[in-house]
């Protein structure tokens, strides 16, 4: 008996396989999808993120002078309490940890800011006592740039003891001496040099759009945080310009004795405000909130 899976011979003979040959099935490319991030700015945009916030500056500009001044009064606040209480050798750390934190205190700037945008008055008390649309979430990323500034810290006391050593800290005034006169104080200063980039880096970019983000979006720290380095990677040059920019006035700043502080943070808080409204683009409604990792209940 034939079996019933006979070929029939008068049957059509199946379409050519173009794998046949191969015997692997070829791998077809996926697609090219729109980077939603990617805005494509020249480097030179970020000079004009920075006469944007020369605007708001002095656009009612009291307020955000004032607010520069208690960064100032803090900032030199806590510089004469390392020394009154002896935590002189984690100055330059902490001024380095500084770049950390920043962003997380310039909310008030953004705050101004974005009311200017709707052609609203900001008082120093609204910048000071901000509400944020994310709620807690903000707070949540308050503790991690927190957390990130103490593990730098942490890092350069270990730095410092792996090349000189435990012993007691000699005191500022032997402190430049030995950084820049031996060679253990040149390899210290390349090392934290290097670790310490690292750390502004990437602290940087998880945060120079974090912080805003959720300022104005209901979303999660974390969403923000991946958002905001999405949003970096995504414009490097311009953001590399810009991370330069922050860099230079920053020294500047220090080099003044934090007096430039008054000028140069809010200069730099309301310039950021217009960095993200470039690169984040239209804010998206309540429902529509991007979110990557976690959605909040």
């Amino acid at each position: 008996m034939l079996s019933d899976h006979t070929q029939d011979k008068n049957a059509p003979p199946p379409p050519d396989n173009p794998h046949a040959d191969d015997g692997i099935p070829k791998i077809v490319p996926p697609l090219p999808r729109e980077n939603r991030r990617a805005r494509e700015l020249p480097w030179r945009m970020a000079f004009d993120w920075l006469r944007a916030g020369w605007s708001d500056l002095w656009h009612n500009p009291l307020p955000s002078l004032l607010y520069g001044f208690g960064i100032f009064a803090i900032s030199a606040l806590i510089v004469w309490a390392l020394f009154r209480f002896n935590y002189g050798y984690v100055l330059l750390p902490a001024l380095a940890g500084f770049m950390v934190i920043g962003p997380l205190i310039a909310n008030g700037l953004y705050e101004k800011s974005r009311r200017l945008e709707m052609d609203a008055t900001t008082s120093y008390v609204e910048m000071i006592f901000v509400k944020p649309r994310s709620g807690y979430q903000a707070l949540f990323m308050g503790v991690l740039l927190l957390c990130l500034f103490l593990l730098w810290m942490r890092a350069a006391v270990l730095i410092w003891a792996l090349f000189f050593g435990i012993v007691p800290f000699p005191g500022t005034d032997h402190i430049v001496p030995m950084l820049f006169m031996t060679p253990t104080g040149w390899a210290v200063l390349f090392v934290g040099s290097a670790v310490g980039a690292l750390f502004a880096a990437f602290s940087f970019a998880i945060s120079v759009f974090a912080v805003p983000m959720l300022l104005t979006e209901r979303t999660d720290a974390m969403s923000a945080l991946g958002t905001s380095m999405a949003m970096v990677w995504s414009n490097l040059p311009v953001m590399l310009a810009w991370g330069a920019i922050v860099l230079v006035l920053f020294l500047l700043s220090m080099l003044t004795g934090f007096l430039g502080l008054i000028l140069i943070f809010p200069l730099l808080g309301h310039a950021t405000w217009h960095a993200y409204r470039a690169i984040r683009g239209e804010i998206a409604p309540d429902g529509n909130a991007e979110r990557m990792f976690v959605r909040p209940s």
